[in-house]
């Protein structure tokens, strides 16, 4: 199981709420940080002086380092990051397994441990850190995904916290979640969508179960079950920017796994 730790930082409170991952009682704390600044790629919103000062207070945090010895440097390219398409899920025909919802970087402190920072596209052009959390595993995944099937595709299914690498027919899973959902070997893309679409077809966007109230947020533990897991797509609007990235299919329970600060960065 992967847990890992949400900064509060960059996100704004009514975007953190909606995707499950602060209470509304940090709302206010995590409102209070200042909008990032916006860059031409991602790569230079990552490396932005402003970003790092953030990423030093991140990773200083919990006292594992002090702020002004975490000197964190972005390493590599960032990677587009997709998510199991609700599209995919309700059998539109031509709709891609995943979509493009953030690029994520690889950020790495003095002590060596390691961060992911998303980035989004703003609407009115240029590119803006919006959150930051622990570990590596989006330039990771999608390292181990190109060297497993060379040319494939690899996304996230967020509702059992696996990764996957797909290419024509083919869906090979890329960690222990994902081998437990479709087997050591993997599946073909007919029968993963056959899958997906029993576990979560009656939890897609405007079903009578998202209008419930228990997508999204945190619901009843009633909802531990995966198959009783909803499916919803919450817009991530940057603190005092306007700007939104559409973090589609963000499970309660894929959310809850992980340990969230729910400080501001500031």
């Amino acid at each position: 199981m992967n847990v890992r730790a949400i900064s509060a930082g960059f996100l704004s409170a009514a975007a953190l709420v909606a995707l499950g991952a602060v209470p509304a009682v940090a709302a206010d704390a995590a409102g209070a940080a200042g909008a990032p600044p916006t860059a031409a790629t991602p790569e230079a919103a990552a490396s932005a002086p402003a970003t790092l000062d953030t990423l030093s207070r991140f990773f200083a945090r919990d006292g594992a380092v002090a702020r002004a010895a975490a000197s964190p440097q972005v390493q590599g390219a960032s990677v587009p990051v997709r998510i199991l398409s609700p599209d995919f899920v309700a059998g539109k025909a031509g709709a891609p397994v995943a979509r493009v919802e953030f690029h994520a970087s690889k950020a790495v402190s003095s002590d060596g441990r390691t961060a992911s920072l998303w980035t989004a596209r703003r609407a009115g052009g240029g590119w803006q850190v919006v959150n930051i959390a622990t570990g590596d595993d989006e330039v990771r995944y999608a390292d181990l995904g190109a060297r497993t099937l060379p040319g494939g595709i690899v996304f996230r299914e967020p509702q059992i916290d696996a990764w996957y690498v797909h290419k024509g027919v083919k869906v090979l899973p890329l960690d222990e979640d994902a081998v437990r959902a479709v087997g050591k070997n993997g599946t073909s893309l007919a029968a993963y969508r056959d899958r997906v679409a029993r576990a979560y077809g009656d939890k897609l966007p405007g079903s009578a179960y998202a209008r419930k109230g228990t997508a999204g947020g945190y619901d009843t533990p009633a909802a531990a079950a995966a198959h009783d897991e909803p499916l919803v797509t919450a817009a991530a609007a940057t603190a005092g920017a306007g700007a939104a990235v559409a973090l589609g299919l963000l499970a309660t329970r894929a959310w809850r796994r992980r340990a969230t600060d729910s400080r501001p960065a500031a």
